[in-house]
């Protein structure tokens, strides 16, 4: 096995002192709460655990836990912070030694700060993220089996986050070095020796709980949120045109090549952009092979389906800063971002 192939292997080379169990939920700014929650709750038919006076908690069907969508009321839009589920209360001690190894900004978030949630700890990753892990969560109603309250696209779980980043071959480095990531599949570039343009990195078992894509960042590219069948995809749009928000409608219907899953890219009213997901592919196996794709094939990013616009390339939600302050620098990329056939 080459050192670049090595490099992308799924199985960790080290056993970690903690241990990343998945995408627990993502924290949005919106500029009108109650605007969002029309789209969010009445349209999608996300189910609200519970409001304060600038945030609403929301939460997929067959979910469990108190939240994996927060929307905060904020100035602008944008991103607040993404956060992973550790196994226990004790990773969180590994993790903030780990913060401190490395130098990154680190504040512990006390229990009761974010609704539904016990301690935790925030950190600025090495790629411009807040980045917050915790174990301790209110325990929900699920709603997996009360079909008569289904609505909207019917949206179940929390799937993935989709990151920009400069620098993705770092990203993967510290994904899959420090934090025990694994790699499902990735694109590299036709230069000679190839250079990896984006990844797909998993801890649950399937295709991904984070991808980094080369673009201009830190920046959100977007939250995938996962359905139960592809069905699902085309309700979500015909309510979506029937309410009168066929713009919201951004990509897709149409199936990836990478991951198999059939999507639907939205717009919400701030435009902050979300995948609806499904149809993707289990990986209970830790000697997985990753699938490489090439920068320039057509087929990994729509095997079928119109091809994605440029504003899905140009166009990401900022990070906020991790004292909350503003947002992050944007740099931009090295490598081109976007494939050959794409326009800037």
């Amino acid at each position: 096995m080459s050192e670049r192939e090595e490099r992308r292997h799924p199985v960790p080379r080290q056993q970690l002192p903690f241990t990343v169990l998945k995408t627990g939920h993502v924290e949005l700014r919106v500029t009108d709460l109650e605007r969002a929650r029309a789209f969010y709750v009445d349209l999608l038919g996300f189910v609200e655990t519970e409001r304060d006076g600038s945030c609403l908690y929301l939460r997929g069907l067959e979910e469990w836990e108190h939240h994996s969508l927060v929307l905060r009321q904020a100035p602008s839009p944008g991103l607040g912070h993404i956060a992973y589920r550790v196994a226990g209360e004790e990773d969180l001690e590994e993790l903030a030694r780990l913060a401190r190894d490395r130098g990154l900004p680190a504040r512990r978030v006390g229990p009761g700060e974010e609704r539904g949630q016990g301690r935790a700890l925030r950190i600025q990753d090495p790629l411009g993220f807040p980045v917050e892990f915790y174990h301790e969560v209110e325990r929900v109603e699920r709603w997996l089996q009360r079909f008569h309250l289904y609505r909207g696209a019917q949206v179940m779980r929390i799937d993935h986050v989709n990151l920009h980043t400069p620098d993705v071959q770092a990203g993967q480095d510290w994904y899959m070095g420090a934090l025990g990531f694994m790699v499902s599949e990735y694109t590299e570039t036709e230069d000679q020796p190839p250079r990896l343009w984006a990844t797909w990195l998993h801890r649950k078992q399937n295709v991904h709980d984070v991808a980094l894509m080369t673009g201009p960042g830190p920046r959100l590219h977007h939250v995938g949120f996962w359905l139960p069948e592809p069905a699902c995809v085309l309700r979500a749009a015909d309510i979506l045109a029937a309410a009168g928000f066929e713009s919201a409608i951004e990509r897709g219907p149409g199936r990836h090549g990478i991951s198999n899953a059939m999507f639907l890219y939205l717009r919400d009213p701030d435009g902050n952009r979300i995948e609806l997901y499904t149809s993707d592919y289990l990986i209970p196996d830790p000697d997985f092979e990753p699938i490489r794709w090439t920068l320039n094939d057509p087929k990994r990013q729509t095997y079928w389906g119109h091809a994605a616009p440029k504003s899905w390339f140009d166009e990401a939600s900022l990070v906020e800063t991790f004292d909350g302050t503003g947002f992050m620098e944007v740099r931009q990329p090295e490598l081109a971002d976007r494939p050959a056939h794409v326009g800037h």
